[in-house]
């Protein structure tokens, strides 16, 4: 694979890096209306906005190396704040499966950052094994709805989304992985209660969902009753290649070697001591090895092909390298990265250090646990069968 960036695409990265810098936010603006305009103004340059939707549906068209250059770019510069939910997992599926009028009605409004999005996936007992989701939609003796009951867990910023895209059981009478029905549905409105969950970095990112006796229109069903598997292993694909974020493990790891250069140890620093080197440099090497899958992943994709199992690649190598990251972060910060308050002794990371390393422990659980990516590597690329 030829690496080396063509004079077309340097000047791409470089119109890339002068639009971050002339839209780069000011301290003092309102932080608000900053991130829309920001977003409108990269909605002119031809769908930067949503760089990874399709052109049909107003994305940018760009190639594979454009996708990649965009990915190294944005995990260093000062972006606004965008939830992943409607942008990159929900509008994928609704530009596949979705009707026509579902699109017209909720693309714009997810495209202009107007309404958020959560993910009801994961259950109490249907984590990993999430085809074992019991949350029930009864469809009404007219057929106009679907009464839902059950109760969804680890469901990010449902505190503050709008609509939650859920999967639901409507039928219980074949295998777990039929009987899987795909509704939206608000948030905000009476039989959804929302309680958080403080994880173990202290954050408040998560919560458990209630859901009661809440009424769905037909209409918000998205695709066939008893289709949403389909659907939901499409939407995984998308989430898991995003969950690897090797880009930002580029910057992270940088950011550790500076780090450790300031850490004393005897005449030198922690990045001479050739034990922590090593531990840098295999960092390193799988690092790249990563990134040339999702080069190969992103190539596929240009080419028309749907993600496939190089996504639970990715998600898998990336969010353990994530973690050895966190983890060598600790390790450079020592003793003191135990320490707790605002005014901690020792290296000024150590503490963000520390939560980061508590907060990383959920990387290889969430979208699709370790051992269920390993599955689909074993199933998908070594043609591994379950023995009957």
């Amino acid at each position: 694979m030829d690496i080396e960036l063509a004079p077309e695409d340097l000047a791409f990265r470089e119109e890339v890096r002068a639009f971050f810098k002339e839209n780069e936010y000011k301290p003092g603006e309102d932080y608000a209306q900053w991130r829309l305009d920001w977003f409108a103004k990269a909605a002119e340059k031809g769908g930067w906005d949503v760089p990874k939707w399709p052109v049909e549906f107003g994305g940018p068209g760009w190639s594979p190396t454009q996708h990649y250059i965009w990915e190294q770019e944005t995990a260093v510069a000062n972006l606004p704040w965008d939830m992943p939910f409607g942008i990159g997992m929900l509008a994928p599926v609704l530009m596949a499966y979705g009707s026509k009028e579902q699109q017209d009605r909720f693309l714009p409004d997810i495209r202009a950052r107007k309404v958020n999005w959560c993910q009801g996936y994961s259950e109490p007992g249907a984590g990993s094994d999430l085809a074992g989701l019991k949350t029930k939609a009864v469809l009404s003796d007219d057929g106009t709805h679907y009464t839902v009951n059950g109760t969804k867990i680890w469901t990010t910023a449902a505190h503050i989304a709008d609509w939650i895209f859920c999967l639901t059981r409507t039928d219980d009478s074949g295998k777990k992985q039929e009987g899987i029905t795909f509704l939206l549905f608000p948030m905000k409105q009476e039989g959804v209660e929302v309680k958080p969950i403080i994880t173990l970095g202290g954050a408040h990112s998560v919560n458990t969902v209630f859901i009661t006796d809440v009424k769905v229109p037909v209409e918000n069903r998205v695709g066939e009753e008893g289709k949403g598997w389909t659907y939901a292993k499409g939407l995984l694909q998308h989430e898991r290649t995003g969950l690897a974020g090797l880009s930002r493990s580029l910057v992270a790891l940088d950011k550790l070697k500076n780090q450790a250069r300031t850490v004393k140890r005897g005449n030198a620093t922690l990045m001479d001591e050739p034990a922590f080197r090593a531990k840098v440099a295999e960092l390193e090497v799988d690092l790249m090895a990563a990134e040339y899958t999702e080069l190969r992943s992103l190539a596929s994709a240009s080419a028309g092909a749907a993600p496939g199992p190089e996504s639970s690649i990715l998600k898998l190598k990336g969010t353990e390298i994530q973690q050895r990251i966190q983890k060598l972060t600790v390790e450079a910060g020592g003793l003191y990265s135990a320490a707790w308050g605002a005014k901690q002794p020792g290296p000024s990371f150590a503490r963000s250090g520390m939560s980061g390393y508590l907060a990383s422990r959920a990387y290889t659980i969430y979208g699709g646990a370790s051992e269920v990516q390993k599955d689909v590597i074993s199933k998908n690329v070594l043609g591994i069968k379950k023995s009957k």
